[in-house]
C-alpha cells in the first residue's frame, strides 16, 4: 500500500535497544495510519491495567499517509499512550514543523517502551537510534532544551520534541513541546516521557514517503491554495486566529467564567482577538504546509512583560486563564501562557486547576490565599505545580485526586479526569455529548461539534437528532486524525476531498461509506481500550455542576437530556446500552 513506509520502530529505552518491525498492508488499509495504527499498537502492546507512569506503558509517535507531502494542513504529528491524568486512552497532536523530519526518519510509527535509569535524549534517524546523556539538560525549560538538543545533533532540518520541568516531575498534565510554542498538550504525554527519563527526541533523515501520485498531490495542493486561500474561514484565521472565538462565545453566553459559574465575562473585549491584533500587533504565523497562519506571533512592547515573545495566546488559553480565572489583561495571560510553555504544562488543565484552587481558597479548604484576577499568585502556583511544592504537589495529580482530597468533588468540572475546553455545554448542548463520550475525556477536538452549533447547522438547544449529526462530525474528525490533518481544514476537506487525498497518497479508492467504516473501526477500538482499562457507561456523563447549576440566563442541561443524547449515540454507533461495541 502506497503512502506508508510499511514499518515501525520499536525502542526500548531501558535496555538501549531498538528494532525495525514490518507492518502488513491490511493493517495499514484498515487503519490509514495515525490514530488508527497507534490505537492498534497500544491494544497489542500495552498490558491491561498498566500504570501509565511505569516502564511497561508504551508511548507512540505516529504519522499518516499525508505527512511530509504538499497536502495543506498535513504538518502534524500525534502522540499516543495510556494517559497518566485519566488512566484511559491518551492522544495529543501538535503542529509546527516536526512532522517533516519525523517522517523522513522513515517510519509510520515510533513505539517507545521501558525506562532509563538516568536522563537521556534520543536521536532517531533513518539509519539508527542513538541514546545520549541528558543529565545536564534535566531541569532546563523547554526552550533551553530544544535549543540544546538541536545544537548537539547538528543536522540541518532536524526537529525536536522536548519536555520541561513539569514532565520531569511527573505532573500528570505535562505536555510535549516543539518549535517553542507548539504543544501536544492534553492527557499528560510529557509525564509519560518524564517517567522514562526522556528529556527530548530529535528526528532527522532523508527517507521519502512513497506516495501513489506525487505530481497529482502537488497539483491538488496548487488547486487548494488557489481556490481557498482567500476563503472567509481562512481569512478569519489569518486575521484573528483562534482568539476570534472570545467574542463569539461571549455573545452566545457560552464562555466559561469564574470556574464555570457563568457563561460571560463582562470585560471580555479587553482580551479579544481585536486587542491581540490591534494593540499588540500580533501577526500571522503558519505551520509548514499551511496557508492559514492561525498562529499569532507577538512581542510585548511595554509594561512589566516588555520583550516577551510568544506565539499565542490561543483561544483555549484565553478562556482558561482569562475566563475561568477572571484575568482581563491580555499581556498577563500571555505571561502565564509563556510560563506554561517553558515549564511544559497544558494551559487548559493548568487554568482549570488554578481556578479550582481559587475556589478552594475562597471556601477555606486550603491555607493558601488566592483570588480571581491574581496573576502573580497564579504564576507562583504554576511554578509550584511544576516543582511539586506545597499545594502544587496535590494539584499536579490532576482534578480528581485534588477534589477528593479537599472534599470538593461537587465543585470539580471534568469528564473522566480531563477538563473541558472553552465551550459551555449548557449553552451548546451538543458539546455536552462531545465531552461525555470523547475517548480521552472532556474534549472539544474529537468532533469539533461547537462548529455545527455555532454555525447554525443545528440548534444548540436541540436534543432530537443531535447524536446523528454529531456522529458524522466525529467520524470525519477521526479520519483527520488517521491522516493527521489540521482540524481547521474541516471546512475545506469534506468526505469527498478526504477520498481524493487518500487516493493520491495511498492509491486506494474509498467511498464515503468505506471511510465511515474505517472511522467506526477506530472509534470502536479506542472504546475497547478504555473498557479494558475499567471504563463504564457511568463515566460517559458530565460533572454534577454542569447538570445541576444553570447559567446566569437560566439555560441548563438536564440529566434526562444527557441520557437521551448518550443513548442515541450508543445506538447509532452499534453499541449496546452499556456503551459496549460488538466484537470486532
Amino acid at each position: 500500500m502506497q503512502g506508508f513506509f510499511g514499518r515501525y520502530l520499536m525502542v526500548n529505552v531501558g535496555a538501549r535497544r531498538w528494532e525495525v518491525v514490518p507492518l502488513d498492508r491490511e493493517r495499514l488499509r484498515r487503519t490509514l495510519g495515525g490514530k488508527g495504527l497507534a490505537t492498534q499498537l497500544l491494544l497489542e502492546k500495552n498490558p491491561a491495567g498498566v500504570d501509565p507512569l511505569s516502564a511497561g506503558n508504551h508511548l507512540i509517535f505516529a504519522l499518516g499517509p499525508a505527512s511530509d507531502t504538499a497536502i495543506y494542513g498535513s504538518c502534524r504529528h500525534g502522540i499516543f499512550s495510556k494517559s497518566p491524568l485519566t488512566g484511559l486512552y491518551g492522544e495529543s497532536y501538535s503542529g509546527g514543523s516536526v512532522a517533516i523530519p519525523m517522517s523522513r526518519a522513515g517510519f509510520d510509527a515510533i513505539v517507545i517502551t521501558g525506562a532509563s535509569s538516568t536522563p537521556v535524549w534520543l536521536e532517531i534517524s533513518d539509519s539508527r537510534v542513538q541514546f545520549h546523556d541528558a543529565a545536564d539538560l534535566w531541569g532546563k525549560d523547554t526552550f533551553q532544551a530544544e535549543d540544546a538538543v538541536l545544537e548537539r545533533c547538528g543536522v540541518d532540518g532536524a526537529g525536536a520534541v522536548v519536555i520541561g520541568p513539569a514532565g520531569e516531575n511527573l505532573v500528570r498534565y505535562a505536555v510535549v513541546e516543539n518549535d517553542y510554542w507548539r504543544s501536544a498538550g492534553r492527557c499528560g504525554m510529557g509525564a509519560v516521557l518524564g517517567s522514562k527519563k526522556i528529556k527530548a527526541v530529535v528526528f532527522h533523515g532523508s527517507s521519502a514517503r512513497p506516495v501513489a501520485d506525487e505530481e497529482g498531490i502537488k497539483a491538488y495542493a496548487r488547486r487548494t491554495v488557489k481556490e481557498l486561500k482567500d476563503h472567509k474561514a481562512a481569512q478569519a484565521y489569518r486575521t484573528h486566529g483562534t482568539p476570534m472565538m472570545v467574542a463569539l462565545l461571549n455573545t452566545v453566553g457560552g464562555f466559561p467564567t469564574r470556574y464555570w459559574a457563568k457563561g460571560t465575562l463582562a470585560s471580555w473585549k479587553k482580551i479579544s482577538a481585536e486587542i491581540l491584533v490591534d494593540r499588540f500587533g500580533a501577526r500571522p504565523k503558519s505551520c509548514r504546509t499551511c496557508f492559514m497562519g492561525c498562529g499569532k506571533f507577538m512581542e510585548i512592547q511595554e509594561g512589566r512583560h516588555k520583550g516577551l515573545k510568544i506565539e499565542g495566546p490561543e483561544y483555549e488559553t484565553i478562556y482558561a486563564f482569562g475566563g475561568l480565572c477572571e484575568i482581563d489583561v491580555l499581556d498577563e495571560i500571555a505571561h502565564l501562557n509563556d510560563l506554561c510553555d517553558r515549564l511544559g504544562l497544558d494551559t487548559i488543565t493548568a487554568g482549570n486547576m488554578a481556578a479550582f484552587a481559587i475556589e478552594a481558597s475562597l471556601r477555606g479548604k486550603i491555607q493558601e490565599r488566592l483570588d480571581y484576577g491574581d496573576v502573580d499568585g497564579i504564576a507562583e502556583l504554576l511554578v509550584n505545580i511544576s516543582e511539586r511544592k506545597g499545594l502544587g504537589d496535590l494539584l499536579a495529580e490532576g482534578i480528581r485526586p485534588a477534589a477528593a482530597t479537599l472534599g470538593l468533588e461537587d465543585l470539580a468540572v471534568h469528564v473522566k479526569g480531563l477538563e473541558p475546553a472553552g465551550y459551555d455545554p449548557r449553552a451548546l448542548k451538543g458539546m455536552g455529548l462531545a465531552y461525555a463520550v470523547s475517548d480521552r475525556g472532556a474534549c472539544h477536538l474529537r468532533a469539533t461539534f461547537y462548529k455545527a452549533e455555532l454555525a447554525g447547522l443545528i440548534d444548540p438547544q436541540q436534543i432530537e437528532g443531535k447524536a446523528q449529526l454529531f456522529l458524522d462530525f466525529e467520524d470525519r474528525c477521526t479520519l483527520f486524525d488517521c491522516l493527521i490533518l489540521c482540524r481547521f481544514y474541516r471546512d475545506f476537506y469534506p468526505w469527498e476531498e478526504l477520498s481524493k487525498i487518500i487516493a493520491l497518497t495511498t492509491g486506494e479508492a474509498f467511498a464515503k461509506e468505506d471511510l465511515q467504516r474505517i472511522a467506526s473501526f477506530v472509534v470502536d477500538s479506542t472504546r475497547r481500550f478504555n473498557l479494558r482499562e475499567g471504563l463504564t457507561a457511568a463515566d460517559d456523563r458530565l460533572p454534577r455542576r454542569l447538570l445541576n447549576e444553570p447559567l446566569e440566563d437560566g439555560r441548563c442541561l438536564t440529566e434526562e437530556e444527557m441520557h437521551q443524547m448518550v443513548q442515541d449515540y450508543y445506538r447509532l454507533r452499534g453499541w449496546n446500552p452499556q456503551g459496549v461495541p460488538p466484537e470486532a
